[in-house]
């Protein structure tokens, strides 16, 4: 299958550039949920099902509610653009869970037409659609102790190079590795299942790390942000 190109006409949402740009390049998009949220006051009762208007309705702060659904009626939105129907029809399920076995996994399109991924950080959300497996992240870049603390817990050769760059640069570094782990795992079906520390992708800037079989690669989004994006090959 070859993703067909979507157009959608608001001011809320952006094409991302993904690099490498080659073959298999994914339809990558990105939400704001404050630009979007009078698309989501119109169409989300007619286009989530129960379970994800209870999700939303279960976040205490009001961002996070507005970010979660503007990622659910965007991404409910796209699906339906890339399969040809309506964005309530869209046949979502869960795969099963990875660690446990219960169906509550990662959710897919029945029968695999189309492969994605959604990921949402401080108000921006970023989906992923591809025609093989596909995980998608966006990460805040934190503090230098946040990046400190949890790059120890990264690749040795990545908690390593952290270690090597000046303190200004390594909060923006470690959130350029993390997005991409995150995004790979995704891909992979396992999340943070997975340590961390098992695969090295890098924190350079540029280019991930080669992993065999995948492509992947960071990004352009808002300042003050990393996101990475892996496409099966």
């Amino acid at each position: 299958m070859v993703l067909r190109p979507v157009e959608l006409r608001d001011g809320a949402w952006e094409q991302p550039l993904m690099a490498p740009g080659t073959g298999g390049r994914p339809g990558l998009w990105l939400v704001r949920a404050e630009a979007f949220r009078p698309v989501v006051a119109r169409l989300a009762r007619s286009v989530l099902d129960r379970l994800e208007t209870e999700r939303a309705a279960a976040f205490r702060k009001a961002r996070d509610r507005d970010t979660y659904l503007a990622g659910h009626v965007g991404l409910r939105l796209l699906l339906g653009a890339y399969l040809g129907v309506s964005p309530a029809e869209v046949p979502l399920e869960r795969l099963p869970c990875p660690m446990c076995g219960e169906p509550h996994g990662r959710p897919v399109v029945r029968g695999d037409a189309v492969h994605f991924s959604l990921s949402h950080s401080g108000g921006l959300c970023l989906l992923a659609f591809a025609a093989t497996p596909v995980g998608v992240d966006i990460e805040a870049v934190p503090d230098l102790a946040v990046a400190d603390e949890v790059g120890a817990c990264l690749h040795p050769r990545e908690s390593t190079e952290l270690r090597d760059l000046r303190a200004a640069d390594r909060p923006a570094a470690f959130a350029r590795v993390w997005a991409r782990k995150e995004a790979y795992l995704k891909g992979l079906g396992i999340g943070l299942g997975r340590a961390m520390s098992r695969d090295y992708l890098g924190t350079a800037s540029g280019a991930a790390a080669t992993v065999p079989g995948w492509t992947i690669g960071d990004a352009a989004v808002d300042d003050g942000y990393a996101a990475a994006v892996a496409v099966r090959c």
